[in-house]
């Protein structure tokens, strides 16, 4: 059976019981990470073998997995914080799973996303996630573009080293509409800023981003709140 396991996102406190127990009981724990995952087994008191599984390896490393499932295992998935397959590797292995017939099910919990979208106070009833934009402006534009028009709150992730950049691009590309910038969530100097992208990206100036930021904009023809 294979566990897609939810990982806290910066708070430990957020792993739940269950997710504990899955990682407990799991014959391996495919890691993003495995050092990353070694330091959470650790304070867990956890000790299990670890499998490399990241964007670089994920075709083949998802054989490999495929083939522990065929011969019985239990194998749990994580990330380095967060939902396995949201910006982060496991939807080719769902894909071979379900090609090949193979149980899956996911521990659920933690997402960024989800609570940037909830703390933006945009409208959260109908969005869109499109994670990480290019990196360079002519493409990210480009990809911005895709949803000028749609009327979706868009949430994107971004690195802070880009993300002066990503605003100005943003608001090259929709306008000056309300948004909001989500830093440091579940952590001790958790903030969420909001106001127009304008204001947003004049903000950055006094107060550069760390770690990466969750980007929310509003939706065309939406309102501030």
């Amino acid at each position: 059976m294979l566990y897609l396991v939810a990982t806290p996102i910066g708070n430990l406190g957020d792993l739940s019981q269950r997710a504990i127990e899955t990682l407990r009981n799991a014959d391996v724990i495919a890691s993003e990470d495995t050092r990353y995952t070694g330091i959470l087994l650790k304070r867990l008191g956890i000790e299990r073998p670890q499998l490399s599984f990241h964007e670089h390896n994920e075709r083949h490393a998802a054989e490999r997995i495929v083939a522990l499932l065929r011969e019985g295992r239990t194998v749990a998935l994580v990330s380095d914080a967060g939902t396995p397959g949201i910006s982060d590797p496991g939807f080719v292995l769902v894909r071979r799973c379900i090609e090949e017939g193979l149980p899956f099910t996911m521990v659920p919990g933690p997402s960024a996303f989800v609570m940037a979208l909830v703390l933006s106070g945009l409208p959260a009833h109908s969005f869109t996630f499109r994670g990480f934009p290019p990196r360079k402006s002519a493409a990210r534009q480009r990809f911005f573009a895709v949803d000028r028009d749609s009327p979706h709150t868009l949430i994107f992730y971004e690195s802070p080293f880009r993300l002066a950049a990503s605003l100005e691009d943003a608001l090259a590309v929709y306008g000056d509409r309300p948004a909001a910038l989500a830093f440091e969530l579940t952590k001790k100097f958790e903030r969420v800023e909001r106001g127009t992208l304008s204001a947003l990206r004049a903000r950055l100036e006094q107060r550069p981003a760390k770690g990466e930021v969750v980007i929310v904009i509003a939706g065309a023809q939406t309102q501030a709140p």
